[in-house]
């Protein structure tokens, strides 16, 4: 039988990470990174990476692989992942997948779709058009060419709205056809889920703690090196929740105390946007609302040991 695999997720300041490597601990598995920011050197205290001693307890993959310059997509991060697993249980030991990107989340327990690129000039023109048209009339053209891919996707959504209809017009296929074409990337009954779910409350307060402890080891600094660079916004690591807010502050438009509110505040969205996502995405995961590790553990436990293995 296959070593177990655990896939812990939840939102940021949940506590994951604590929790993946007190289950490291009791299990001697290994860790894979499944957080979208976690996998870029640049990133280290803005995005709440394990900490040197922590990487050193147990074996960690997938951190602070990449450059910030680097744009890593679902598609590498999933490759990179499978090359993993593939490595530890050829070791027959446990592994323990653990982030918040839920995209990385449903690539592994759902499969990516394989869909061909779309040439630049088609999706140029399909943006140009949703800019003349306006939402409405393009979804008009877009329930023509592919239904199910409009009914699903929500309003003011410009970037998937046009993605789909460029994908269907490139293709010829729709892409909801591409995608039903998918196979999970991990085999049923070979891992278990748990979401970390802690109350709003607890959240918010546990993400504004967190902004005040980065300020004060080097997530200001981080954000000067990182915006020095001169890279561009639309990377993945230029995205990352606080570096805007801190990096107005180091240019002297705004006090400390805006800066770390207006940081604190975005990173409240952005865990409240993981909540909504996985809570959608994931609504068969049992969950955890402990918000201290221990607490966790506990609740954590009979979830480890229930009899029922099916892929959840």
């Amino acid at each position: 039988m296959a070593p177990r695999i655990w896939l812990i997720a939840g939102p940021t300041a949940s506590g994951k990470s604590a929790l993946a490597l007190r289950l490291a601990h009791e299990t001697g598995a290994e860790i894979i990174n499944a957080d979208a920011l976690q996998v870029y050197r640049d990133l280290r205290v803005l995005s709440a990476r394990p900490s040197l001693d922590e990487e050193a307890q147990a074996p960690h993959h997938l951190f602070g692989v990449a450059d910030a310059a680097d744009g890593w997509t679902v598609g590498r991060w999933l490759r990179a992942t499978l090359a993993v697993l593939d490595d530890i249980q050829a070791r027959e030991r446990p592994v323990i997948v653990v982030g918040g990107t839920g995209l990385y989340f449903r690539a592994l327990t759902q499969g990516l779709a394989d869909i061909p690129s779309v040439p630049a000039a088609v999706q140029h023109e399909v943006d140009a058009r949703f800019g003349a048209l306006g939402e409405a009339t393009f979804r008009e053209q877009l329930r023509a060419a592919d239904p199910a891919a409009e009914s699903r996707i929500t309003a003011n959504d410009r970037q998937r709205l046009a993605r789909a209809l460029a994908v269907a017009e490139a293709t010829g296929r729709p892409l909801s056809a591409w995608q039903a074409d998918t196979r999970p990337a991990l085999p049923a009954g070979a891992w278990r889920g748990v979401l970390l779910d802690p109350p709003r409350e607890a959240l918010h307060a546990r993400c504004d703690a967190r902004l005040e402890q980065m300020m004060d080891h080097g997530a200001l600094e981080e954000a000067v090196a990182l915006t020095a660079r001169g890279l561009a916004d639309r990377l993945p690591a230029m995205k990352a929740v606080g570096l805007r807010e801190l990096a107005a502050y180091a240019r002297g438009e705004t006090s400390r105390a805006q800066a770390l509110s207006a940081a604190q505040a975005a990173t409240r969205q952005y865990a409240k946007r993981q909540t909504t996502w996985f809570r959608n995405q994931t609504p068969d995961w049992p969950r955890v609302a402990a918000t201290e590790t221990e607490d966790q553990w506990h609740a954590l436990a009979p979830i480890l040991t229930a009899p029922d293995s099916r892929a959840i």
